[in-house]
């Protein structure tokens, strides 16, 4: 009698050793005597002790930051990128089998596919596309990586460094397209004043007395900013007049005063 407690103590305690309980964002490959047999979880499950063993996987997103690198553009620029990449696994079954170490051979696979974007465009595409960029990175890291059983959610390229003198260059040509832009609001501002006085011009010749409307405008504001100094623009009637009675009075005989 006694055995036959102590054998039902041990079979008790042997099924409560095969109880497992897996997270709901765990899943658990079993193994039995080295063969796949099933995927467990999530919840309260059960092995055979001694005959079978587990490998719990997280399902979770995971964020892979990798190192910085230092590659070369399309154009022949050294440039050091670091790369962040958002995976996750959604076949625990491949990810055990197919792979040793998932989260090292993605970041791997990550770093071949960076140096052989970067080496396919330039400077300039890096720098202004790199939303794009990031996009071809996923596509190409989450294709190599779909045998293994892994989802690429995202990838950012962050942290883009250049040479220092290639900074200086950019600065330069910055500071040139600024120039040129002010030059040419400067050129069209000046052509736009110049259409304006034309028409002005062409409605002065024809009305004439609009001239002298706007010479006593303009000695009105003059006298409006309270200057000490006051121009006062005559018509150039009388200034022909004048010269007229000069001349006149430069022909006249001098009289000689003893």
């Amino acid at each position: 009698m006694n055995f036959l407690y102590l054998l039902m103590i041990i079979v008790v305690l042997l099924l409560a050793s095969g109880l497992r309980v897996a997270d709901q964002y765990q899943r658990a490959v079993v193994f039995r005597l080295g063969r796949l047999q099933r995927l467990a979880g999530p919840g309260l499950y059960w092995i055979i002790p001694s005959l079978e063993w587990q490998r719990l996987v997280d399902l979770r997103i995971i964020t892979a930051s990798v190192d910085q690198q230092e590659t070369i553009t399309k154009d022949n620029v050294p440039v050091k990128i670091t790369v962040v990449i958002w995976y996750a696994i959604v076949d625990p079954v491949k990810s055990v089998i197919e792979v040793r170490d998932i989260d090292a051979s993605v970041i791997q696979i990550a770093l071949t596919t960076l140096r052989s974007i970067i080496g396919r465009h330039s400077l300039d595409d890096v720098l202004k596309d790199q939303e794009q960029l990031g996009i071809d990175m996923r596509l190409a890291i989450d294709k190599a990586t779909e045998p293994w059983g892994v989802k690429v959610t995202r990838v950012e390229m962050r942290n883009v460094e250049i040479p220092e003198s290639m900074q200086r260059a950019m600065a330069q040509e910055a500071e040139a397209l600024r120039e040129k832009r002010a030059r040419l609001i400067k050129a069209d501002a000046e052509l736009e004043a110049a259409l304006k006085l034309k028409e002005a011009a062409g409605l002065i010749m024809e009305n004439p007395a609009g001239l002298e409307l706007r010479r006593m405008q303009m000695i009105t504001e003059v006298g409006a900013e309270q200057n000490t100094t006051t121009i006062i623009m005559m018509p150039s009637e009388f200034v022909s007049a004048a010269a007229a009675v000069a001349r006149w009075g430069a022909s006249l005989p001098k009289k000689n005063i003893d």
